[in-house]
């Protein structure tokens, strides 16, 4: 129970990759507390899910863009569990397009939702954690942000700042004992990858040196380490969870 009585905010929690990550923190003893978009009724059940590890939950639907709102919601938390230790930046959507034919929506929804939640969410739990003088950030960025994606201008765009505000505020709070650091995954099972066509899929398998997509599985038990002490100096670093794809 390597996080017991400790706890965690997890963006973008009731689905794929942010689902794993909240179990996974759920089963080494950490409470949780995560956003959602819109299934109040799959954040109700991961709720359900999470406190049956002997651990609290609570979920709130944030608009995790909106910098009032996640002021809100990261205010609650702090008084509900009197500390935050982990903060995991993980809220993502992409609107792929060219960018001939990409409108000015498909960009900003896309920059507000997968790098402003981020900036909103770091900037309102910065401060518990220098007065704790402990902490650790996570953001879920994606090799898209790495190497780029053609049709993904926009996605790739804010995957990169992601990348930037890793490297820029672990040189910030390294000093008072907080890292922050990165995962650039590869492609992962998710609902994300599901809608892609078939040929595409195979076609991508066979540029994967480990032959095969990743689980959640996968970027969650990277996850848990990363934020956990035995990674307490390893900061400003992006591990790539790929299966060798952007070497």
């Amino acid at each position: 129970m390597q996080f017991k009585d400790r706890a965690a905010i997890v963006t973008g929690g009731t689905r794929g990759i942010g689902r794993g990550i909240v179990l996974d923190l759920a089963k080494s003893g950490c409470n949780v507390a995560f956003n959602y978009n819109k299934s109040s009724q799959a954040a109700e059940e991961l709720c359900k899910e999470v406190e049956s590890c002997g651990v609290s939950a609570v979920s709130y639907q944030v608009d995790a863009g909106n910098f009032e709102d996640v002021k809100g919601m990261v205010k609650e938390v702090k008084d509900k569990f009197g500390r935050i230790d982990f903060l995991v930046n993980n809220a993502g959507i992409t609107k792929d397009k060219l960018l001939a034919m990409m409108s000015e929506s498909d960009w900003d929804s896309v920059i507000d939702t997968n790098l402003k939640s981020a900036y909103n969410f770091c900037k309102n739990v910065i401060t518990t954690m220098m007065k704790q003088k402990n902490g650790s950030i996570l953001n879920i960025t994606s090799i898209s942000g790495v190497s780029g994606t053609a049709g993904q201008v926009n996605y790739s765009a804010s995957k990169a700042g992601l990348i930037g505000l890793t490297k820029a505020l672990a040189k910030e709070v390294g000093k008072v004992n907080i890292n922050v650091n990165a995962i650039a995954c590869g492609f992962i099972e998710t609902d994300m990858t599901a809608v892609l066509p078939e040929e595409y899929k195979k076609k991508m398998t066979d540029l994967v040196p480990a032959r095969r997509f990743g689980t959640v599985e996968d970027i969650a038990r990277s996850a848990s380490f990363l934020l956990s002490d035995s990674a307490k100096y390893i900061t400003g670093h992006v591990l790539h969870v790929d299966g060798g794809l952007a070497m």
